[in-house]
């Protein structure tokens, strides 16, 4: 298992899933993503004061109507764009509750480009196509990435998608 915490940087080109890596969720504990085998995830980069911020709304209702089905969103918030992201973990956490209702688990803030990338997004973008550094890059907060039942990428989508046009997409990977 890849630990993003502490890892060998070798480890990185082993790794064949998504859910081989371990992050600290947003109250700071280290969570390996093992829990989420066998489901379908939505792994989005988040940020509080991004134009892009109200699909929290809708990823928040995806995540309702298709958790029980084997389906949750994955939150990572990114302060790496505009300073869109700028408050602590516990601030982030205050605000997608009591302002969206988020349920879906929501992890510590991470760089998803640069040298300080977590090697999760490392991971999602290389296995998501583009074939040099700059089209590989998250170009912004609210990227998103559909991971499969075995951990790997089936889909990456633009910031600009709305969640609601993700859903067929949800719907296949869960009915494989």
């Amino acid at each position: 298992m890849v630990d993003t915490l502490k890892h060998n940087p070798y480890d990185f080109f082993m790794s064949k899933s998504a859910y081989d890596f371990s992050v600290k969720d947003i109250k700071g504990k280290s969570t390996s993503l093992s829990a989420y085998a066998g489901k379908v995830s939505l792994i989005v980069n988040v940020a509080s004061k991004c134009g892009f911020t109200p699909q929290y709304k809708d990823l928040e209702a995806i995540q309702e109507h298709y958790a029980s089905k084997g389906f949750t969103v994955l939150g990572f918030p990114c302060n790496q764009f505009l300073a869109q992201e700028p408050g602590t973990d516990e601030e982030i956490h205050q605000f997608c509750t009591s302002i969206y209702g988020v349920t879906f688990p929501m992890f510590s803030k991470v760089d998803v480009n640069g040298k300080n990338a977590s090697p999760l997004f490392e991971h999602l973008k290389k296995e998501s196509g583009g074939l040099f550094f700059w089209t590989r890059a998250v170009k912004w907060n609210f990227t998103k990435f559909l991971v499969g039942k075995d951990g790997k990428v089936i889909a990456r989508f633009a910031p600009t998608v709305n969640p609601k046009d993700i859903v067929p997409a949800i719907e296949k990977a869960l009915a494989e």
